[in-house]
């Protein structure tokens, strides 16, 4: 599932291809029939919170989420190509072309349905707008473990297993802490190393997170302390890093460094 750096990157190219303008927008697979409702009305915005995404389109808000399978194709055209696959919504803004495939949801919000999304979803550290109170408070009054709360969108929002992981490791906090049990300073600190790291994400596209390696020219193999690492000397003190199911998602740490 892409994380929330994934999700503002496509924000950003909304923003810059359809927005201000009337979108064609349709459904080739015909399941989101409410498409009719947006088709050749203006783009006002997009906008990223976490894993979400919505469209402010003059009637109404598109949100957009994911999930395990969903992806966007975003192209260019001199002749609009046919749909390949199952192509649940379709935009269209002169020759610029995105095309969404597999979505968990992909539905019209009125402006009171969207504030009720956003009531419940937590502070994203990619909103410089974002209350970092709400997170510390949360995790304070919690007794489930800091590795789930990281990965609950109504804690913080955006944050993945990769970025899980790595977080937890640079903090050197065990994952299986409970949440009211992680000092105040340690949770804020984490924050900050989030609003830190994740705009990298934005910016090169990829999950940067291994000091003297936060750069766009960094291998795939040298990134990551943790995240999928598995059995692999600890890049820090050469334990070998584990791996466990934590409520269903693998969970990466190193037994040494997060004691």
């Amino acid at each position: 599932m892409p994380e929330g750096h994934t999700v503002h990157r496509t924000a950003n190219q909304f923003n810059k291809k359809f927005a201000k303008a009337k979108v064609s927008v349709t459904s080739p697979q015909g399941r989101f029939s409410d498409s009719s409702l947006i088709n050749g009305t203006t783009l006002v915005s997009a906008k990223a919170i976490g894993k979400q995404l919505f469209l402010f389109f003059e009637p109404a808000v598109l949100r957009i989420h994911l999930g395990i399978y969903g992806k966007w194709g975003f192209s260019e055209f001199e002749s609009l190509p046919e749909p390949k696959g199952q192509v649940r919504a379709r935009f269209v803004n002169g020759n610029q072309l995105a095309d969404l495939r597999g979505p968990t949801a992909c539905e019209l919000l009125s402006t009171e349905q969207y504030q009720q999304v956003l009531d419940r979803l937590g502070p994203d550290p990619l909103d410089p707008s974002s209350d970092k109170q709400r997170f510390l408070e949360k995790v304070a009054r919690s007794s489930v473990t800091i590795g789930q709360l990281l990965m609950d969108q109504s804690v913080i929002s955006g944050i993945g297993n990769v970025y899980r992981a790595e977080l937890l490791f640079r903090a050197n906090l065990n994952p299986h802490t409970p949440g009211k049990l992680v000092p105040s300073e340690i949770v804020g600190a984490i924050w900050e190393d989030a609003v830190a790291l994740m705009p990298l994400g934005v910016k090169t596209g990829y999950m940067l997170t291994r000091e003297g390696f936060l750069t766009a020219k960094t291998k795939k193999i040298d990134r990551y302390y943790l995240y999928k690492r598995e059995g692999l000397p600890c890049r820090e003190c050469g334990n070998p890093i584990s791996i466990e199911i934590l409520a269903t998602r693998k969970l990466y740490f190193c037994s040494r460094c997060q004691p």
